[in-house]
Formats: structure tokens, C-alpha cells, sequence
């Protein structure tokens, strides 16, 4: 699987010139068969270097190389997958502060996820 096509690539660059804002997080890279949930909301202009949320047992803010995880090879053939269905919906910090409290990403989705609908909902 291709882990960015250009249009996700153009986005996570401009992301990443605009440096001071609290960005939605533009796509979700996993493990299929295990740990490991990453969320990117900037690319640095090297191409690799991507900002966002990692998760490999305790979710933290921080950097992380697109190259590593495209070098990863799991049993059965896989490697690190994109999730094509995901919504940022939140900003990076609201997925941080969720993640903290609720223990990973993948917790803090399923969280994130109901209270958009419920807002949806309600409006």
C-alpha cells in the first residue's frame, strides 16, 4: 500500500510551513497485527520526517520517520497500513489530551468518534 498519495503529501507539507497552528491531524498510519498508531499533521520539507501523535504503548507528541515506517515488515508479508476511511475530525492537542486520558489512539477514536456524533446529533 502506498502510505501517502500526493494529495495527502501536498496537505502534511503545507502543514508543515505553517508550524504555529493546532492542525487536524491529515492521516492514520498502524500495525495491523499489533501496537503501533501513528497520526500525521505535518511533513518537513526533507519528505520523511513527519509530526504528529505516535502511539507504540503510550501515546506522545513528536517526530517520526515516513521511511522507517514504510521499511517495516511484518510476518505474513504486511507492513505499516493507512487507514483510508479516517477523519482527523479534532485537532492534533484534542487527540493528545484524548489519548493521555483514555490510554491510545485507537481508545481515544472510538471516544472522539461519539462525541461527533452526538454533536451531529444535537445540531
Amino acid at each position: 500500500m502506498i502510505l501517502l498519495t500526493p494529495e495527502l503529501r501536498e496537505q502534511l507539507l503545507a502543514n508543515g510551513r505553517d508550524r504555529d497552528v493546532d492542525h487536524v491531524p491529515v492521516v492514520k498510519f498502524f500495525n495491523p497485527l499489533g501496537e503501533g498508531v501513528w497520526l500525521a499533521t505535518e511533513l518537513d520539507a526533507d519528505g520523511d520526517t513527519l509530526f504528529g501523535l505516535a502511539d507504540l504503548g503510550e501515546p506522545e507528541l513528536g517526530s517520526f520517520s515516513l521511511a522507517e515506517m514504510i521499511a517495516v515488515r511484518l510476518p505474513l508479508g504486511l507492513g505499516i497500513e493507512r487507514d483510508i476511511l479516517f477523519e482527523g475530525l479534532f485537532p492534533i492537542s484534542v487527540w493528545a489530551e484524548t489519548a493521555r486520558r483514555t490510554g491510545s489512539i485507537r481508545e481515544a477514536e472510538r471516544v472522539l468518534h461519539a462525541v461527533h456524533r452526538s454533536k451531529q446529533e444535537d445540531g
